[in-house]
């Protein structure tokens, strides 16, 4: 658990939204999936973010990555849901 927190840390809050876009199920293809699509990014911005992901996808280990656990945070979700009687 403590090896997943430092290698979360790795990523900007930018990177972690990029990746839970595309296929987190193993590393390989969500790298494979970023440089795909990265061929369709024309903002410069954007080609630093995908850029700064790969490099960073790159110094991690399959079990690394294995452990970073992506998830959709619903803490705004849950405020909603008691704030309207959801």
């Amino acid at each position: 658990m403590q090896n997943s927190l430092i290698s979360l840390n790795k990523f900007s809050t930018e990177e972690l939204n990029l990746m839970c876009i595309f296929d987190t199920a193993d590393r390989v293809t969500l790298r494979n999936d970023l440089v795909t699509a990265l061929h369709d990014v024309y903002e410069p911005d954007m080609i630093a973010v995908f850029a700064s992901t790969l490099e960073k996808l790159d110094t991690l280990t399959d079990e690394e990555f294995a452990e970073l656990g992506f998830y959709i945070a619903d803490d705004d979700l849950q405020i909603e849901e008691d704030a309207f009687g959801y």
